[in-house]
């Protein structure tokens, strides 16, 4: 299964109206994550996500992917 590049942000048993909420509900939920903290402790946040999203993906191929896609053009 390759990497999914494109929008892919859904919530089961709920309707959007709008082609980009679920993605306005996505940012919205990372705002949410980060509100009140020091730089120090949104990076400790960060990285805890990216592990739990990777183990949640489990395709090292995905990951792998995923990652040199990330470090495109920095």
């Amino acid at each position: 299964m390759p990497l999914q590049l494109n929008a892919n942000f859904h919530q089961p048993d709920h309707r959007y109206h709008r082609d980009f909420s679920p993605g306005d509900d996505f940012y919205q939920l990372l705002i949410d994550t980060h509100r009140d903290l020091t730089d120090e402790q949104s990076a400790l946040v960060n990285a805890k996500l990216v592990l739990l999203l990777a183990n949640h993906i489990g395709d090292l191929t995905i990951v792998r992917e995923a990652m040199q896609l990330a470090r495109e053009d920095i």
